[in-house]
């Protein structure tokens, strides 16, 4: 998908989920254009950093060693601690090269899923990243009542062409449910605000049992951080959480990342959900995304779109709210 703004968004975004970053082994990844190198050290704590070994390149996240809380190269065995810095080189090991420094970033576990922080520049966090279910105050909530989301309530896309503001600018897009996800009602805006990095709206499903237009089923309490996921509160129907997150592989495809929360059934203590729970959720709200991604993958950005007087207000909020969060040129533009 071509757009006129870069892949480089500053922001939290998820790179994948806890269970998968095993302790005592390397793994590498790409995201931002960047190969990167993950390992979680003996003490369980989880790194991220610059993938290539400043030695001669070797990619430390195919078969690089965890030794303490260091990652060492499995072409010359230099070591690289959690800092960046090059801690060891086995045939000089009393004079590491302090000079060289890999690039670390900022990295965060919360409820199962894992975070970066990517600014281009390499700057730290401007904000804290949200905690699903301290985000919504007026739902006091505790994740032990939740089922885990990972595997069973978990779907990723590889190398979608889908850029990250494509999926926010599906938030103020209400009549798109009727027909991509063959709702059989339309829900409604009921509300929108910019919260300086946070776009947050609140959708309402109409209950069509009603005669009352203004009687609804379900709400939605939606917040956008940044541009690279949103987590959504669920009220009424169903009373689950979930997050939906994209982030950028390079300059034209990015990873996708879904997941829910469900509550628990009365008595259950077990975090993991009875097949009856999990056949329900998969027919009913995991595939959604998937609806959207058909469309995604062969759509083209309009940059000046021909809205609905319904739609026009939030849409065009939306995009300029979305402006601060690139720090960079597009690709191919001009300094």
């Amino acid at each position: 998908m071509e757009v006129p703004f870069t892949w480089k968004v500053t922001g939290w975004f998820m790179i994948g989920w806890s269970a998968e970053f095993v302790a005592g082994e390397s793994r590498s990844l790409r995201y931002f254009g960047e190969d990167l190198v993950a390992w979680r050290d003996a003490a369980g704590v989880l790194h991220l950093m610059e993938g290539h070994c400043k030695h001669l390149g070797a990619h430390l996240g195919h078969g690089g060693r965890i030794v303490g809380d260091c990652v060492e190269c499995p072409f010359h065995g230099w070591r690289w601690g959690p800092d960046g810095a090059n801690t060891y080189i086995p045939y000089q090991p009393d004079k590491p090269n302090r000079g060289l420094r890999l690039r670390v970033y900022p990295i965060q576990e919360q409820h199962g899923c894992v975070f970066m922080w990517y600014q281009p520049h390499g700057e730290p966090p401007q904000w804290a990243l949200p905690d699903i279910f301290d985000k919504f105050p007026q739902f006091p909530t505790d994740p032990d009542t939740f089922y885990r989301p990972y595997p069973e309530f978990s779907r990723f896309a590889e190398n979608e062409p889908v850029h990250p503001q494509i999926v926010a600018e599906n938030g103020p897009d209400s009549a798109h449910f009727r027909y991509v996800h063959r709702a059989t009602v339309t829900p409604v805006c009921l509300d929108w605000k910019v919260v300086d990095n946070e776009w947050q709206f609140l959708t309402g499903w109409p209950d069509a049992r009603s005669d009352d237009p203004d009687k609804m089923a379900l709400y939605i309490h939606s917040h956008f951080s940044g541009l690279g996921f949103a987590i959504s509160a669920f009220e009424g129907a169903a009373d689950h959480r979930l997050i939906f997150a994209c982030t950028p592989v390079d300059d034209h495809v990015s990873n996708m990342f879904y997941s829910i929360w469900w509550p628990k059934e009365p008595g259950e203590c077990s975090d993991i959900p009875p097949e009856h729970v999990r056949a329900r959720v998969e027919k009913q709200y995991l595939v959604t995304v998937w609806d959207d991604l058909d469309i995604w993958r062969h759509q083209k950005y309009v940059e000046r779109p021909s809205l609905s007087k319904i739609d026009a207000k939030p849409y065009m909020a939306m995009r300029k709210w979305a402006q601060q969060f690139y720090e960079v040129p597009a690709a191919g533009l001009p300094v």
